[in-house]
């Protein structure tokens, strides 16, 4: 039996809610290259521009179950929450993390509205985006409640996304134990 491995840092990954992973590796306009063991897709995607990673539906927050789809390939310039969110018809969040260049972001995007988008690079101190109020994962995270960047201070790190990404789907990092399947493993054309 397969066992689950954890990731995050230095990594892009989508939570999907309610997805299968045949119809996220569709939306993102994947060719499916089927099943592969967790440990090799979670490399495959790390370590190459092209390959994406997809679990099987894996239990989370709010009693959802949740598809991750996790690859370098998601890091720049990073899906449209938006647009996916439409075509999947569900809830579709986007969270990255680079610890060399303190890149830290995270999108939210419901029945195809942008619902939150928070971007910074610590490298710079610059937030580089924000839409939507922060939720009470988010102010947990040590963001304010309102933005303002003439006077606000914002220091997040890659554990804060990790926390946003556990109050909103899953945090990748818990992910351990025996697998409730293989990773699908997806290549851009």
């Amino acid at each position: 039996m397969d066992v689950m491995t954890g990731f995050g840092g230095k990594q892009a990954w989508l939570a999907v809610a309610a997805a299968e992973p045949s119809a996220v590796i569709e939306a993102l306009s994947l060719r499916d290259l089927g099943t592969v063991p967790w440990r090799d897709g979670l490399d495959l995607a790390h370590l190459t521009d092209d390959r994406v990673a997809v679990t099987p539906p894996l239990p989370g927050a709010r009693g959802v179950s949740w598809v991750l789809a996790v690859g370098r390939r998601l890091m720049t310039p990073g899906p449209d929450v938006v647009a996916l969110s439409t075509a999947l018809r569900t809830e579709v969040q986007f969270f990255a993390t680079h610890r060399v260049t303190e890149l830290h972001r995270w999108q939210r995007a419901v029945d195809g509205e942008l619902v939150r988008t928070f971007g910074y690079v610590g490298q710079t101190g610059d937030v580089t985006s924000w839409f939507g109020d922060p939720d009470p994962a988010e102010r947990d995270a040590g963001l304010p409640g309102e933005f303002d960047p003439e006077e606000a201070s914002v220091l997040v790190a890659e554990r804060d996304v990790f926390r946003v990404a556990g109050a909103w789907s899953i945090d990748p990092t818990t992910l351990s134990g025996p697998a409730p399947g293989p990773l699908r493993l997806g290549a851009a054309d």
